[in-house]
């Protein structure tokens, strides 16, 4: 037989285990519920934009020179080649440095003139001559230079320039302090948003970045195209790069506490 002190703990044991053992349970499935769903019901999102003034400090373009000629495929690369050489030696003479010049294109293609039919069967096409194409693309870091280089070009017989542009050869600092200016908006307008509503703060549950907004010039010369004929004295074109703005968004995901 059990004295009454010793039944009195032994209920009392039998009290705080069921207690420990719910308590346990609770807190486990509070723990899981929030593993697999964490923003359900008590989380809110906040987003914020970063944006830096961001100058250019490199300037890409694409010049090509095209040659025509009869039937003579060598006669003609050789023009073509030697143009083109004459660019290159330029270019590197202003100070362009050999990584920053890199061809983009070299094709050598037929040109046909079809035959005059009148009755029966057609003769095939006959080659007249070729195109010679070469397309090199060049960067330039010197933004005195641009243009002087640009007519410097055309004068050594450069048949188009395109696609000036002018971008940062970098762009992963600017873009960093873009995001933490994005960041840190953001988790100023979460506590905005806990105080009004009578909450505080809690953990970060997630981060999402938008698309971040490349940095292009202002004003870009599309093409220029230029005859062999006009003469070897062009005027340097001026040049402005500009500026713009470079934006990252973020939308950070807080629990509520």
């Amino acid at each position: 037989m059990l004295s009454d002190r010793t039944r009195g703990l032994l209920g009392w044991a039998i009290i705080i285990a069921v207690l420990l053992i719910g308590f346990s349970a609770w807190s486990y499935a509070r723990t899981y519920s929030r593993s697999i769903e964490p923003t359900a019901f008590r989380s809110f999102s906040v987003s914020g934009e970063g944006k830096v003034v961001a100058k250019p400090d490199i300037a890409t373009f694409t010049y090509g020179v095209v040659s025509e000629g009869g039937t003579d495929i060598a006669a003609l690369n050789k023009e073509n080649t030697d143009r083109g050489n004459k660019i290159i030696s330029f270019l590197k003479g202003e100070g362009v440095e050999d990584e920053d010049v890199k061809t983009e294109e070299y094709n050598i293609s037929p040109r046909y003139q079809n035959s005059f039919c009148r009755v029966g069967t057609c003769p095939p096409p006959t080659i007249v001559g070729y195109t010679v194409t070469q397309s090199v693309s060049v960067k330039v870091r010197d933004f005195d230079k641009i243009g002087a280089i640009l007519s410097g070009a055309v004068e050594r017989g450069a048949n188009n320039v395109s696609q000036l542009n002018f971008t940062i050869d970098d762009p992963v600092g600017v873009e960093n302090e873009a995001r933490a200016k994005a960041i840190a908006e953001a988790r100023a307008k979460a506590e905005l948003v806990a105080e009004a509503g009578d909450f505080s703060v809690g953990r970060l549950l997630g981060i999402d970045e938008g698309g971040f907004r490349p940095y292009y010039a202002e004003k870009a010369i599309q093409t220029m195209s230029f005859d062999s004929a006009m003469g070897s004295a062009l005027p340097a074109p001026s040049i402005e790069p500009g500026s713009q703005d470079v934006v990252v968004t973020v939308t950070l995901r807080y629990e509520i506490n």
